[in-house]
């Protein structure tokens, strides 16, 4: 097992990170900007080092940085978090060839997984359904317009290097095809560095299904079931639960099957994510995360498996500490993401946060760096907290989370906290009835 890991990421998921290595027996090297230099992460690590200049491309994206700060500490291990240098196939390969360990998969599966269009050929080949779509990169706009011929619309352009919902345009028709063809190009240059894009069907009113994957270097690999996504802005997730209520037992084998063969199909490493858009009672994988998401807790809730300590002993070589068949879902779990931005417009809040105050009780877990008098900064993102509820059934869970929402307490600044309770406590949600076009009843 590591003796120190280097965590290359700030905000709650260094924090939770820092815990697990802490129960593990591990020290911990925080990495920060000179904008975090009083963060939560920084104060709890066993030791710090500052690597640049507030803006990310200056500091936790600057891969020499942060090579530099494991080498110097004499970290044996990085890891990457979710964001910045997660999913960088570039920064993997500069760990091995530092004799560094990376906590995630190898480099090359990074890079198959991480160029969607290749992933999509990968997964096409290994028999997982996918969306009807382009083979490979769209060139240019006279490809992308026989294309439209071909499939009929409407069609999503999509960056073939990223994801987030950046790079993304919905074209109903040809002439709006032409036109938000170059846009999403620009998008994909501006936030990945290649304007590469490929296209798909696009599906109106779709569920958003991920399957939590994990899988060791002995050759074992599990899922620990799915999370429901759908609750959406611009592609951006807002609220996350499992198990998912969409999905009969046969369904949820047959999901379950295809991710394990999408990540056997790359002899996947470590922890990972299969998403799958659900319609008519089909499934079609969409693409494959190389990391661990956002919203692992929800996963964690309702099997009782720390995935980053699981994600930190496979990296050391050990095989994962238990089968598919020792795997058991019991209850049921919701994630809120409050974040640091207007209820209506969605426009950022950063600031000072003047009070804080989280929720608890049974069932209740919050997974956050804020405190009272700590800054939400302008240069990351907007997240203030995690709010995570569990219960033995989906109404408890949906109440534990009413609950907390109102007694939640940050001031100084806007948040989403409005809108979270909107959503707990609709009708339509309470029922299960979700999709991604969820919010669009309310913001068109």
């Amino acid at each position: 097992m590591f003796k120190k890991i280097l965590i290359a990421n700030r905000g709650e998921i260094a924090l939770r990170i820092i815990w697990a290595c802490r129960e593990l027996g591990i020290k911990t090297v925080a990495v920060h900007s000179e904008a975090d230099k009083d963060s939560l992460h920084v104060k709890f690590a066993d030791e710090d080092v500052c690597i640049g200049p507030a803006r990310s491309r200056e500091s936790y994206l600057n891969i020499g940085a942060v090579i530099a700060a494991a080498e110097i500490t004499d970290a044996e291990a990085i890891h990457p978090g979710y964001g910045f240098l997660a999913e960088s196939a570039a920064f993997a390969e500069v760990c091995k060839a530092c004799k560094i360990t990376f906590i995630g998969p190898k480099p090359h599966v990074i890079s198959v997984m991480g160029e969607k269009a290749k992933a999509r050929e990968t997964v096409k080949k290994a028999g997982v359904p996918i969306l009807p779509g382009s083979d490979g990169i769209v060139p240019d706009e006279e490809t992308a317009r026989t294309l439209g011929r071909e499939f009929g619309y409407p069609l999503i352009v999509k960056a073939a290097a990223g994801g987030g919902g950046r790079g993304m345009r919905i074209a109903s028709d040809e002439e709006e095809l032409i036109r938000v063809f170059p846009v999403a190009r620009e998008e994909a240059r501006a936030s990945f560095g290649v304007p590469d894009v490929y296209m798909e069907k696009y599906l109106h009113d779709p569920r958003h299904i991920e399957f939590q994957i994990l899988g060791d270097s002995q050759g074992s690999i599990v899922h620990l079931g799915e999370r429901e996504c759908s609750i959406q802005r611009k592609h951006q997730k807002l609220v996350e639960e499992s198990p998912s209520t969409a999905l009969t037992p046969k369904m949820r084998q047959k999901m379950a099957d295809s991710a394990i063969t999408v990540a056997r199909a790359v002899n996947y490493e470590n922890a990972g994510t299969v998403e799958f858009l659900v319609q008519d009672g089909q499934f079609y994988f969409i693409e494959m995360n190389t990391r661990i998401q956002v919203e692992h807790p929800v996963t964690e809730m309702v099997t009782g498996i720390d995935l980053i300590k699981e994600q930190i002993r496979v990296a050391a070589g050990l095989p994962l500490s238990f089968t598919q068949d020792q795997i058991i879902f019991r209850g049921h779990s919701i994630e809120c993401r409050v974040n640091a931005e207007d209820p209506v417009s969605f426009t950022p809040s950063p600031g000072l946060i003047t009070s804080y105050h989280p929720p608890g009780g049974p069932g209740v877990r919050v997974d956050t760096a804020v405190h009272s008098d700590c800054r939400i900064s302008p240069y990351y993102d907007s997240m203030v907290a995690k709010l995570i509820t569990y219960g033995n059934n989906r109404e408890e869970a949906i109440s534990r989370m009413r609950r907390s929402l109102e007694v939640m307490v940050v001031e100084g600044i806007k948040t989403t906290i409005p809108l979270l309770l909107r959503i707990v406590n609709d009708a339509d949600f309470q029922k299960g009835n979700i999709s991604t076009s969820f919010l669009k009843r309310w913001y068109p």
